[in-house]
């Protein structure tokens, strides 16, 4: 149920929406918020290019209400106090829909936000259960959570009988917090963590690490973070062969950690949504991105436009731009997407995500193994 003070921001921004517009129907401004340079900008290029193909197309089929859909880009940097300049510019914006953040860290001081001034948001790549766990009405995501994600990696570490694992993370909220789901899990099966510890996110040099994982005669090490950082671990692991085979979120599933670790890269597991793009049902959109240039493949292109369609279905549903006439729809709502079938519990979390164990290949492939 709506606060008196919700009420009065929405009512206020419809009023200046319309006296802004005089009679005329208004554009419908989408926001879209990531990374677009910085360590992790390649993600930020998935989101930005699903978010974008979303807007052409629906604006190419009428747009929304008889209105037309207009993006408003962002960079976060993947920073969260560049995050929260980023929401407090698309309060200036007048923006009342985002499609962001990417980043874990980013998205939630922005969402704090985007509640206050009454902005429904749906981010298209943060899978912290923190963000979504405050009870806020106009938060939602088009991926799983750590705590989906999280056991999916470690039961298929746990269906390797390993000897002993190692949990490193880069004490990032996402990454800290998806290692945490995965050494909890392999606890429960009764798996001997031999480590648990963290990284310094944009370190170089991870000798030492690579050290104390050779001295703890670990079978397998679970990584929580970035392509960045575990590019460089792989590597140098390599390097002082280190005989263990390691393992990511989507966070790293990116072809830019070939460039990186190099033939280091081969046999690298990576937990990552289902292959979106290989469906049948999905093949005239890959056709017009690939028709563009643009790879559908990365894990955030169709979450991303999954995310402005699910706010334009929202819009109709709820026959209003209100966002929290919006929010009610996507809550009541069933959406049929390029991700499958959306439906939404009471805290903005979709009722169901698969995520798929691939292992990667130099050539920056991969191939599901469970």
């Amino acid at each position: 149920m709506r606060t008196p003070v919700k009420k009065l921001v929405s009512a206020v921004a419809t009023s200046i929406a319309v006296m802004g517009a005089g009679q005329v129907a208004a554009d419908i401004k989408i926001g879209i918020a990531g990374p677009m340079t910085g360590p992790v900008a390649q993600y930020g290029d998935m989101q930005f290019s699903g978010a974008r193909m979303a807007i052409e197309q629906i604006n190419a089929n009428g747009g929304v209400m008889g209105e037309k859909l207009v993006g408003v880009e962002q960079d976060d940097v993947c920073d969260p106090k560049q995050a929260v300049t980023v929401a407090n510019n698309m309060v200036n914006e007048g923006v009342r829909f985002v499609v962001g953040h990417l980043c874990s860290s980013s998205t939630q001081p922005a969402s704090d936000i985007y509640e206050d001034e009454g902005i429904l948001m749906v981010t298209p790549a943060s899978t912290s259960p923190d963000i979504t766990e405050r009870g806020y009405e106009l938060v939602f995501r088009t991926i799983g959570l750590d705590s989906m994600q999280g056991p999916v990696a470690a039961n298929y570490l746990i269906s390797q009988k390993p000897e002993r694992v190692a949990v490193i993370h880069d004490k990032q909220q996402y990454g800290e917090g998806i290692a945490t789901a995965v050494r909890d899990t392999l606890k429960e099966g009764g798996v001997e963590v031999a480590m648990f510890e963290g990284i310094t996110a944009g370190a170089k040099d991870f000798s030492s690490l690579v050290t104390k994982l050779r001295q703890a005669d670990v079978d397998y090490v679970y990584y929580g973070g970035y392509h960045p950082e575990l590019g460089l671990i792989l590597r140098q692991a390599r390097q002082a062969d280190l005989d263990a085979t390691f393992m990511g979120p989507e966070g790293v599933g990116n072809k830019d950690i070939n460039t990186i670790a190099g033939d280091a890269a081969e046999g690298l597991l990576v937990t990552l949504p289902p292959s979106f793009d290989e469906k049948d049902e999905n093949q005239e959109l890959v056709q017009a991105f690939e028709e563009k240039g643009e790879d559908p493949s990365g894990p955030f292109v169709l979450t991303s436009y999954t995310a402005v369609q699910l706010i334009a279905d929202g819009i109709e549903a709820a026959e209003s731009t209100d966002p929290f006439d919006v929010a009610e729809a996507l809550r009541a709502g069933t959406f049929q997407t390029p991700i499958g079938t959306v439906e939404y519990d009471s805290k903005g979390d979709m009722e169901s995500f698969e995520f798929v164990v691939y292992e990667w290949h130099s050539d920056g492939s991969k191939t599901p193994v469970n």
